[in-house]
Formats: structure tokens, C-alpha cells, sequence
């Protein structure tokens, strides 16, 4: 999903036209509204810097904190050595294992990611622009859950015979390449329009993974797991503060 949104993005600052009265560099701070099998708030700084003599193009670095809420959801293994039988960018073009993969459903799930994010964006006219960002490297806090693990197929449990566990949140978030990414990561792909030199509303999509840990591991063939990751694809209101 990410690699689409990437190659989407790469295809709208193909787009050229006069770049007059543009921002050579801003600051901005965001508050996006995500939702759906899920509720998430994010809360963003971010630095753009113009490329360029338009401006039109501008890349940035920034710090958001992205916070998941959600009720009887459902994890799956997450190690790509598992799912795709590679921990590398093979994992991205790899189909998936389906004998490895486990499910893991929490009742009630609640964390917070607080990473650095890449930030890419174009303008197509002075109010109108579009963008697309990732989180890149971050921690990720939050309470333990109890949850049960569901392997309708193998009938795996854990390791001491059950099949309920604690877990909380994985500590470290790392971007890699798809299913080799490690911990709760955010990206946005949205457009965004400025009511006013300062005030801009942004919508677009929301793309996350969200990780836990459980405290017991279940045996996966030669291998043992407690990492479960959640992918969810939210649709996203936002509104932008430039200064």
C-alpha cells in the first residue's frame, strides 16, 4: 500500500505550472482526524523547505504523535521472515505465507506512537497543494490488553498450552520495507487547501500499522512469535496551522 501511495504521489508533482507567490519554507502544526474500524488522532509539527526556483516542490522533516483506538481487533503475525519468508525488500513483492500466519484479537486496543516523519509535498496553485508523509522512527507507549490468539487452521497455541495472553504496544517503531517494518507507523496521502494565509484544511487517506507484543510466544514451525500487527486504511480530516 505504501509503495502505491508513493508511486501516486510521484505522478502528481509531474504536474507543472507557474509557481509564483509561493512560501519558500513554512512551519506548520496539524490536527488530523482519522476513522473508521478504528479512531485515531494525530497531532503533527512539521518543516517544509522549497525545492527548486517555483517552490512548488518542498520536502520536510517533522514529529507526530499518532494515537489508535479500537475495540475487538484483529492482529496478525507480524515478523515479514514469517509472513513472506524474507526480512528484506524481497518482502515487498513476496506473496504471503498463509501457514505461518496467526490471528490475535484484543478486546480493546489503545496506543500512542510519537515518531519523526519524511514529509513530500507539491503545489499545484497557491491554496491547493497535495502531499504524502511517513513515519520513520519513533517509540510507541501505551497499556498492556489481554487477547486470545485464533489459528483455526494449525491449531497453534502458546508456548505453555494456552491460548490467551497479555501485551502491550511495541517499544520501538523503525520504517523498513513493508512487512519488515518494525513497531506503529503512520502515512498520509492528502490534499490540502488554505482558507487563509494560515489556516489550511486537509483531507486524504491515513495508512497504519500498529504493532503489539505479546508476553507469551507461540511456536512457528523453527521459529517463535509475539509481534502482531494491525494494518488499517482510514479516511482523514485535518486542519493545518502555518507559521
Amino acid at each position: 500500500m505504501k509503495k502505491i501511495i508513493l508511486y501516486l504521489f510521484l505522478g502528481v508533482i509531474t504536474f507543472n505550472v507557474a509557481g509564483q507567490g509561493l512560501d519558500k519554507s513554512y512551519k506548520t502544526l496539524d490536527l488530523a482526524l482519522a476513522g473508521g474500524n478504528g479512531f485515531s488522532p494525530a497531532l503533527s509539527y512539521t518543516k517544509m523547505f522549497g525545492i527548486g526556483k517555483s517552490n512548488r516542490f518542498k520536502i520536510g522533516y517533522g514529529i507526530r504523535l499518532t494515537s489508535f483506538f479500537g475495540s475487538d481487533v484483529q492482529f496478525r503475525t507480524a515478523p515479514a521472515k514469517l509472513t513472506s519468508g524474507s526480512a528484506s525488500f524481497v518482502a515487498l513483492f513476496s506473496d504471503d505465507i498463509v501457514a505461518n500466519i496467526d490471528t490475535f484479537k484484543l478486546k480493546s486496543v489503545q496506543s500512542n506512537a510519537l515518531n519523526i516523519s519524511i514529509n513530500l509535498q507539491y503545489a499545484l496553485t497557491q491554496k491547493l497543494e497535495v502531499g504524502f508523509n511517513i513515519d520513520a522512527l519513533g517509540v510507541t507507549f501505551g497499556g498492556n490488553q489481554s487477547g486470545d490468539i485464533i489459528s483455526l487452521k494449525n491449531k497453534r497455541k502458546f508456548s505453555d498450552g494456552s491460548t490467551q495472553s497479555s501485551a502491550s504496544p511495541s517499544g520501538l517503531n523503525l520504517l523498513l520495507v513493508s512487512d519488515s517494518d518494525i513497531g506503529s507507523l503512520n502515512s498520509e496521502l492528502y490534499a490540502r487547501y488554505w482558507v487563509s494565509d494560515k489556516i489550511g484544511i486537509r483531507a486524504g487517506l491515513s495508512f497504519q500499522f500498529v504493532e503489539y507484543m505479546s508476553d507469551k510466544k507461540v511456536n512457528v514451525n523453527a521459529d517463535e512469535n509475539n509481534r502482531w500487527r494491525y494494518k488499517s486504511l482510514l479516511p482523514l480530516v485535518a486542519v493545518s496551522y502555518k507559521f
